[in-house]
């Protein structure tokens, strides 16, 4: 097991869930270090077990039949994990309404029309 992964499983472990903000980030390769207030990501929040199951899924390709076999349980023991599990995540928009700006620059490029280009800013209210 990478270092950094076992790192992560035994601060998670040390935390016991209560939330915690990263606030010094350094850059392996580069020695450059960011302080500030950050947030872990949403699969970092979960609790070590759920995220080796969130592991074993993608490795699985999402097959609830092979994770079944995996943890030796029933497909309502998978379901049930997968609905507990995403109900702790946000749900993240994976097609968010254009920037105004983004608008703004097309239309000034000729790509999209006048009327288009408000129609994309009416749609982002």
């Amino acid at each position: 097991m990478p270092g950094n992964l076992k790192d992560w499983q035994e601060l998670t472990r040390l935390t016991q869930g209560a939330p915690l903000i990263v606030e010094r980030v350094r850059l392996a390769d580069s020695g450059i270090a960011i302080e500030g207030q950050f947030a872990p990501p949403q699969l970092a929040q979960l609790p070590v077990e759920d995220q080796v199951f969130v592991a074993a899924f993608v490795r699985a390709h999402g097959s609830i039949k092979e994770m079944e076999q995996v943890f030796g349980v029933s497909y309502p023991t998978i379901k049930g994990r997968l609905n507990r599990i995403s109900q702790a995540l946000e749900f993240v928009d994976t097609n968010p309404a254009p920037a105004r700006s983004d608008v703004l620059d097309r239309l000034a490029q000729g790509e999209i029309t006048a009327e288009d280009a408000i129609r994309e800013l009416e749609e982002r209210s």
